[in-house]
């Protein structure tokens, strides 16, 4: 558009420059006679300096880094937006950042937002599975000036940096991270570690390992000592990565040659072979089947520790009942034991009881002996002293029945003295003890 234009001014400097020059009498054309030859020359080196505008200077899309060639052999990079001068340069243009991507058959994908398609990768694990991958990767050309040039002069054309260079080194990495897993492994848990390993080694370049043979011999099962025999030998392989001064030593690639970015790495899969998902759903089954049986052992261990304690409990309960027994039988010998001491106490003391009533008595008895020895040594014993006291009670008794009182009783004075009836009773009975004692001999 800037060409047009500049060709355009430029016409039109020359027509007034040459307007300028010619006389013109034709009325009608009297006002062309305004132009002067300056305007003309000014109008011309505008058409120029439009005309080279686009030599001169140029802009600078985002995501882009520009090569410049000077007509003298000088190169020099672009590597910002905006308008920048160009100089009569020679331009290359370069994606800033490359995406590189494996699509699967039968999948559509817009060209235009990838830079480099792929195939599905061949995969071949150490333990000799095989795998397609599938992965996403995003490159970022270098940042520094010199490095892009170097870039830019060695693989000339965007194509051939990332088809010659790009892909291949992602297919390689790719493959040289599956020999260093099993598949087995891969499954079980290590496919963070395969992604990591796997971007590593596009960074900072392969790593360099050595593969390790291990062979297991199984034995057949021994019915007999003399028929040992060698079943089978299994051979595995283990892959390490060399160390130099305690660092994993790198083999250098393209990318990281050149300064190549890595700035980001998906694997969206890895596709393993028919066969060996057969052999993991056979596997899974087999795992199935073996936790299942395991669970059935589990139960029945449980099952035989909960009759075992039961066991324990009821011979526990069994032993407490007995030594409750044993403990009521003890206590029952025990206190008859101690019956049997209080009652030997007590009879002990019973006898010492008797021991004393006896020496008791035996002292009274002596005491009553000697009273009596004393009375016979009187005259009187005792014997006859009671019986002579008996003898006359009794008389008294009779005297005192026979009395015969008077139908006329006399009341005497208050002196003091009595009623009749006591005084003759009085008198009565001393008149007969008088008697009693005059006939007794007292």
């Amino acid at each position: 558009m800037l060409t047009f234009f500049g060709i355009l001014a430029l016409l039109a400097g020359i027509t007034v420059f040459l307007i300028s020059r010619i006389d013109i009498s034709i009325p009608a054309l009297a006002w062309m006679k305004k132009f002067k030859k300056a305007q003309g020359f000014v109008l011309m080196f505008i058409g120029v300096l439009l005309m080279l505008t686009n030599s001169l200077f140029f802009f600078a899309d985002r995501g882009f880094n520009y090569l410049l060639v000077y007509p003298t052999g000088q190169m020099s990079a672009v590597m910002e937006q905006g308008i920048k001068w160009r100089g009569f340069a020679k331009i290359d243009k370069w994606e800033k950042y490359i995406d590189v991507k494996v699509v699967g058959q039968g999948i559509e994908i817009d060209e235009s937002e990838v830079s480099g398609v792929m195939k599905p990768i061949p995969l071949r694990f150490i333990d000799q599975v095989t795998a397609a991958g599938y992965v996403s990767t995003r490159f970022e050309l270098p940042r520094d000036e010199e490095s892009f040039i170097n870039l830019a002069v060695k693989f000339r054309t965007m194509s051939n940096l990332v088809n010659n260079t790009i892909v291949p080194t992602v297919k390689e990495q790719l493959i040289n991270t599956a020999y260093m897993f099993a598949a087995q492994d891969y499954i079980s848990g290590e496919a963070q570690s395969f992604r990591q390993a796997f971007e590593e080694q596009l960074k900072g370049g392969a790593y360099a390992v050595e593969k390790i043979e291990k062979r297991d011999t199984v034995f057949a099962p021994i019915t007999n000592l003399e028929d040992r025999a060698i079943k089978e030998i299994k051979t595995s392989y283990e892959v390490k990565k060399i160390l130099e001064n305690g660092v994993p030593k790198r083999i250098q690639h393209e990318l990281s040659e050149n300064a190549i970015i890595v700035s980001q790495v998906i694997v969206d899969n890895v596709e393993l072979e028919a066969t060996f998902k057969q052999r993991l759903e056979a596997q899974r089954d087999e795992s199935a089947k073996r936790q299942l049986e395991q669970q059935k052992v589990e139960t029945a261990k449980d099952a035989q520790q909960r009759i075992i304690a039961e066991g324990e409990r009821d011979k526990a309960a069994e032993r407490v009942a007995q030594e409750k027994e044993q403990v009521k039988a003890l206590i029952a010998i025990e206190t008859k034991l101690k019956q049997e001491e209080t009652n030997k106490k007590l009879a002990a003391i019973a006898l010492e009881t008797e021991r004393l009533n006896a020496q008791r008595k035996k002292v009274q008895a002596d005491a009553d002996a000697y009273e009596i020895a004393k009375k016979v040594t009187a005259g009187i014993t005792p014997e006859v002293k009671l019986k002579m006291e008996l003898d006359r009670d009794v008389k008294v008794a009779a005297e005192i029945a026979k009395i015969k009182f008077p139908e006329t009783m006399i009341i005497g004075g208050d002196d003091g003295g009595g009623t009749p009836l006591e005084s003759l009773i009085g008198a009565a009975m001393a008149k007969q003890l008088r008697t009693s004692k005059s006939e007794g001999g007292f």
